[in-house]
């Protein structure tokens, strides 16, 4: 128990069942319009929440009514729904060796950005990407360069929007797998725009990353301090896993279901140092009422 006194130096105290320390929630559908994003979010018991702005795998641009983005601020003031999350296209890569690819993916993605800024959101989301027919460093070279090339002229820090680099399951050819390869990428774009981190539990395990047995979580911990910087992690993806520790397969599960289970969840959440950071669950709905669950069981981890 040595190391989880270590990581749980000080917690949060106790609240009442249904109120929480941490901003928690859940990746929430905007089907009908993204204002709905809140309200769904708030009926789930949310008080932080993550959504597409566009459809995550269609190239086809969309443009956001005003409108729509008062609504959407007014229904998250009222609901206290801090921070909002939005997460990119699944189909941009901004790593991609192909130059009619990649320009595709760096409009896309200055689209993504245009429409979170119309949405006051806090943070983006971004795949670093696949470095196929090149290699790593130039993967990273080129994800770097292209998010600073695609955001030019859009004034991100008045608008309160920073981008988050996401690690990835580190399947062949991705980008991402390691919290070296993420810290690469903040490291070359700091001072060009604001940017930090988002660590997905279920991609950490999979890669490769013990973050099961306690002390494989406190040396993780310390390894992901020591390259991307705690306090550099906006965002944490709450996810369980199906599959098994570095086997690369990214399988989302239910929230102590999989192979992660939920020791680890309750570790991060009441570690004091990741408490500046939402957490928020992309786990799947295979029946209804998932979503209900998933978020109730992140917050009924928190001490």
């Amino acid at each position: 128990m040595a190391r989880e006194q270590d990581i749980l130096k000080q917690r949060a105290p106790r609240r009442p069942p249904l109120l929480t320390a941490r901003r928690i929630g859940i990746h929430t559908s905007s089907a009908g319009g993204v204002q709905n994003a809140a309200e769904r979010a708030y009926r789930l018991g949310c008080n932080a929440l993550q959504i597409f702005s566009s459809s995550p795998r269609q190239w086809a641009p969309y443009e956001l009514g005003e409108l729509q983005c008062a609504e959407m601020n007014r229904l998250r003031a009222r609901y206290d729904l801090k921070p909002l999350v939005v997460h990119t296209n699944y189909l941009v890569n901004l790593a991609s060796s192909n130059e009619g690819f990649l320009h595709k993916s760096m409009q896309a993605f200055r689209g993504e950005v245009e429409r979170a800024l119309a949405l006051c959101a806090n943070y983006l989301v971004l795949h670093p990407g696949s470095f196929r027919g090149a290699d790593r460093e130039q993967g990273l070279l080129r994800t770097a360069a292209a998010i600073a090339a695609s955001t030019q002229g859009l004034d991100l820090a008045k608008g309160g929007l920073t981008i988050l680099i996401e690690n990835t399951a580190g399947a062949e050819f991705s980008l991402g797998g390691s919290f070296e390869q993420v810290a690469e990428v903040l490291d070359r774009l700091r001072g060009l725009v604001p940017i930090a981190a988002c660590i997905d539990t279920c991609h950490t395990h999979v890669a490769g990353y013990d973050i099961v047995s306690e002390d494989g979580l406190y040396q993780t911990l310390q390894h992901l301090d020591a390259t991307v910087g705690l306090n550099n992690v906006k965002v944490w993806h709450c996810n369980d896993a199906k599959a098994a520790r570095g086997s690369k397969l990214d399988r989302h599960q239910h929230i102590g279901k999989g192979t992660i289970g939920k020791k680890t969840f309750r570790i991060l959440l009441n570690d004091l140092r990741l408490a500046h950071a939402a957490f928020i669950a992309e786990t799947p709905i295979d029946k209804p009422g998932d979503d209900r669950r998933n978020v109730e069981a992140l917050k009924k981890l928190v001490e």
